[in-house]
């Protein structure tokens, strides 16, 4: 295994980081102050994401993607994750990959639009009572005729209020297994204005700022069989196949977070003078800085490390679930560092340490919680000698 990037990935990486700093950081005070991205300026950063070839970046070169290898896909997520949330994931948007396990005239449909930058897609999954237990969902769909006809409620879907149409995930039935009955689950596609469709406005977020969520309900929404995604009962094969990554997009946008106030806490730790001297040749700041640099570079390695396995077919959920554990207790750990360096001042929005700090705390709930990760973790040590 090389450590050293490529010449490609290099670029790939000033590229993505000189747009970020040029047009998504003059606009954070804006999201951070409103908790609104207007419209207007999302379709402005879009035309600019597209002309530098940043958008939809993640996506196959055969539907029109940059065609990145797994490891330079996680560089540019790095690399955009130093910028508020709204802005580069609506602005510099990645659709979904479980949009390539459509048929061809499903991402004629839905995909297409997304690369062209017309609309955004949705993944409906988590229920008030269904949470990490997803085999636990109480949303059902029933078959009526050519027809499937969807009921139940989903929240916490991000940016649902954008998006033309959601990917939602219902019990179709149940099976026996050794453990008891479990659900099975397939997955439908639902256009935005569908009969019995509603979007309602989410939950106010700590984290974020402009980054919505919302409630989807749906009350005898009908839609025909050709919009299911995957097969029939098969919901969890399609979302284990393509939707594994996620977790290490989570870690790589940590991890550019984590850099930004490392960077902060560098640079005060040098210039701020206390008692005669720099603050950071104190050693209560030195060994902080340490740490902090120590966090990062091991969750670094672990997250290219999975990405390099990942296009080698050899990455395992447990090589996943390290590095997206590891990446966000790092952020967390060098966010709370950086501005205790700064000490009152760390926590003023002139400075963007409050918003990391803020901002960390959900990656260490959604797509897995810090404890389905050691889970995943454990179990995979343990299975081996039969535990």
């Amino acid at each position: 295994m090389h450590f050293a990037l490529t010449d490609e990935q290099r670029m790939i990486v000033d590229t993505t980081r000189a747009f970020v700093e040029a047009e998504l950081y003059p606009h954070e005070a804006l999201v951070e102050r409103t908790g609104h991205l207007p419209m207007e300026l999302v379709r402005e950063l879009q035309k600019k994401a597209m002309e530098a070839g940043l958008y939809a970046a993640n996506m196959p070169e055969e539907v029109g993607g940059a065609g990145l290898d797994t490891l330079s896909w996680l560089l540019y997520e790095r690399e955009l994750g130093r910028a508020n949330y709204a802005l580069h994931w609506t602005c510099v948007a990645r659709p979904s990959n479980i949009l390539l396990a459509g048929t061809a005239e499903q991402r004629q449909k839905y995909l297409e639009p997304c690369l062209r930058g017309e609309t955004w897609d949705c993944l409906a999954m988590t229920e008030p009572g269904a949470g990490s237990d997803l085999r636990g969902m109480q949303a059902s769909a029933r078959q009526d005729g050519g027809d499937w006809v969807l009921n139940g409620t989903k929240h916490f879907i991000s940016h649902a209020d954008i998006a033309g149409f959601a990917i939602v995930f219902m019990a179709t039935g149940e099976e026996d297994t050794p453990r008891g009955k479990k659900k099975k689950i397939t997955a439908f596609f639902v256009d935005k204005g569908t009969p019995g469709f509603h979007v309602r406005e989410g939950y106010r977020n700590v984290s974020h700022r402009g980054y919505t969520n919302a409630i989807l309900e749906f009350d005898d929404c009908r839609v025909p069989a050709e919009n299911v995604l995957g097969a029939v009962h098969k919901g969890f094969d399609v979302a284990n196949e393509w939707l594994g990554a996620t977790r290490l997009q989570v870690a790589a946008t940590s991890l550019g977070r984590a850099d930004r106030a490392l960077g902060h806490a560098l640079i005060h730790a040098a210039e701020r003078r206390q008692f005669g001297q720099q603050i950071g040749k104190f050693q209560g700041i030195g060994f902080k800085l340490a740490d902090m640099a120590t966090e990062l570079k091991a969750a670094e390695l672990l997250t290219w490390e999975a990405g390099w396995k990942f296009d080698q077919g050899t990455v395992s959920d447990s090589d996943m679930a390290m590095a997206k554990l590891k990446a966000t207790e790092a952020l967390a750990m060098i966010a709370d560092e950086a501005i205790q360096i700064h000490g009152g001042m760390g926590l003023m929005d002139e400075l963007p340490l409050e918003r990391i700090w803020r901002d960390a705390r959900v990656e260490r709930i959604w797509e897995g919680t810090s404890e389905i990760q050691r889970h995943i973790i454990s179990r995979a040590l343990l299975r081996p000698l039969g535990g």
